[in-house]
């Protein structure tokens, strides 16, 4: 029993200095390292006629934070590094909405050390008529890597969520990402 323990501790004590050689080498922290992804709030461009100056309805707002919510939770559940942007908060809200500030986000997801960014827009065309879009990009180089969209019908927490589960499924995942943007 004692040269079994003996070995035992052999194999530990190797395979612990094989690790830590590993890693010096740069091999086991690179081949652990998720891709990290800065996933920005989905926004909403109202051209329903319905828009109010103040934003969108605090349905909408849910909605938004709901399906963003979803597809950060794809996203990490798929073997990614999901990026908290609350460092960034500010630049984020004065930047937005990204629609309109050509790639003005790229500068922000580099900051925050993201390989790959995630930004989404829902535009409403009517209260029954919405169409899900979201693109994914390389931090460095701006380059779009994917891109999805997807026409909903009717305005509800139902609906959006089926919407925002289609694109991950058949556009963001399918088929499966690769080179630096696989996790």
């Amino acid at each position: 029993m004692r040269r079994g323990a003996r070995a035992a501790g052999g194999f530990a004590f190797g395979g612990l200095a094989l690790g830590l050689w590993l890693a010096a080498m740069g091999v086991a922290g690179s081949a652990q390292a998720a891709t990290r992804v800065a996933v920005f709030p989905f926004e909403l461009f109202d051209t329903s006629g319905e828009a109010s100056l103040s934003g969108p309805k605090p349905e909408e707002a849910h909605r938004l934070a709901l399906i963003t919510d979803e597809l950060r939770r794809r996203i990490s559940a798929a073997g990614y590094q999901v990026v908290d942007l609350s460092p960034e908060e500010a630049k984020i809200a004065d930047a937005a909405p990204f629609r309109n500030c050509n790639s003005c986000e790229l500068p922000i997801a580099r900051r925050l050390g993201a390989d790959i960014e995630v930004i989404g827009l829902v535009q409403k065309v009517s209260n029954l008529i919405l169409n899900i879009n979201f693109q994914l990009r390389d931090v460095a180089t701006g380059k779009v890597l994917r891109a999805g969209s997807v026409d909903i019908r009717n305005n509800t927490d139902e609906s959006w969520m089926r919407g925002v589960s289609y694109l991950a499924r058949n556009r963001l995942f399918d088929p499966p990402l690769t080179g630096k943007a696989a996790p």
